[in-house]
């Protein structure tokens, strides 16, 4: 059968939030993933799930991707992962022959991917950024530590990294000596690229999501995240709407503008100790915390649809404000990770990271996955959970067991 779209990454958050969405609208879905665990997969809205050779460089994903839309005539390709997205980017040319891929540009997204990059077009537009420096290697590293200070956050300048035929996700972390800055650099610089070593701010983060195409501004939606997962900075897992902020709504648009960013990005900021933004990054795919807005009255998956398929885009002039969100597996974890980091640079205290996630569950919140009327998606996700903590305690059981007796 034909499918309207075809929506990558079924494992994720967004990915299932995006066929529900278009599903609603009476578009035929269908999603792909490397395991028939996806939750996506369960959606009533999706008509077809398609298991998949898992994302390398050894083209097994692309040419089963390019059997699967000549047999389907999928009309709009949706991908989230930034594996996904960096494969499809090689291979863009030979890909979008056969189907329209819900990204930016290519311009755009060379830009928009690479936070060095994007941090000197903010710079150019007169954005306030992070201090920090790039740091190509481990000999860099003192001169950073002496002109940033510590602690300090490490960033790999883009968040994939391919190492032979495998790729692999780098995220930020938090440095707090010397040694450990050599040891951070050193490991996000293993396979190639360079590091950013910034200033730490642990104030609030925002984020400010758009879709935009054509010089036109289709919707906008800004949400604040109290817990992120890691506990310094990741995916939001517990967030609420906000009225657009002046400061960060104005400096995201014109970034977005500037970059002609087309499409769905999400742009987020962190606040000082003087409550002034800073940039942070760009995301130029469906974000993981996109449910909230589209749960508030801006459906971003729908609007990507109809921008990637040519059709007139709906404009969104508003959306509800002050509703919470949560994604409870990963609150569960980044509570057990603040636990186990306890006394490290922006990790609130033992006592404080239980109580604020007890007193979560009494405040009225919405949760990622749950939907009554497709009530499956959230039963495969926290059973995959159950079953992935369990298998977890047991081998760490079994590790400390090892190491006991020998």
């Amino acid at each position: 059968m034909a499918f309207d779209a075809l929506v990558l990454d079924a494992r994720l958050r967004q990915s299932l939030v995006a066929v529900r969405s278009l599903g609603r609208r009476a578009l035929s879905v269908a999603a792909l993933e490397a395991s028939s665990e996806a939750p996506a997969f369960s959606s009533r809205w999706c008509q077809r799930g398609f298991v998949c050779p898992p994302v390398d460089t050894t083209g097994a994903y692309l040419a089963f991707l390019e059997q699967l839309l000549e047999r389907t005539g999928a009309r709009v390709l949706i991908p989230s992962h930034d594996g996904t997205i960096a494969l499809l980017r090689q291979h863009r040319a030979r890909v979008e022959q056969r189907v329209c891929i819900a990204l930016a540009n290519e311009r755009a997204m060379t830009i928009a991917v690479n936070k060095e990059r994007t941090l000197a077009v903010a710079k150019r537009l007169g954005i306030i950024v992070p201090r920090g420096l790039v740091v190509r290697t481990v000999d860099e590293v003192p001169m950073a530590v002496k002109e940033i200070g510590l602690p300090a956050v490490v960033k790999p300048s883009e968040s994939w990294l391919w190492h032979g035929q495998q790729g692999m996700r780098v995220v930020p972390q938090v440095v707090t000596s010397p040694d450990e800055a050599r040891r951070v650099v050193a490991e996000l610089t293993r396979w190639g690229g360079v590091t950013l070593f910034q200033q730490l701010l642990s104030g609030r983060r925002e984020a400010v999501s758009f879709l935009y195409a054509h010089g036109n501004m289709y919707a906008r939606f800004a949400q604040w995240a109290k817990r992120t997962e890691p506990p310094l900075g990741g995916n939001s897992v517990l967030r609420q709407s906000i009225v657009v902020p002046p400061d960060t709504g104005a400096q995201a648009e014109a970034l977005v503008r500037e970059l002609d960013l087309e499409g769905y990005s999400e742009v987020e900021f962190r606040r000082d100790s003087n409550c002034v933004p800073c940039l942070m990054e760009i995301n130029p795919r469906l974000s993981a915390s996109v449910e909230i807005a589209v749960r508030c009255g801006v459906d971003f998956p729908y609007l990507l649809y109809q921008w990637a398929n040519g059709e007139s885009i709906d404009k969104v002039e508003d959306y509800r404000i002050g509703d919470w969100m949560r994604d409870l597996r990963g609150d569960i974890m980044t509570t057990v990770a603040a636990l186990q980091q306890r006394g490290r640079p922006g990790v609130a205290p033992p006592v404080r990271v239980v109580l604020d996630f007890g007193l979560s569950f009494f405040r009225r919140t919405r949760y990622d996955y749950v939907d009554w009327k497709d009530p499956l998606p959230a039963v495969k996700a926290t059973t995959h959970f159950a079953r992935s903590s369990a298998a977890k305690v047991v081998r760490a059981t079994l590790s400390r067991l090892r190491r006991s007796v020998s």
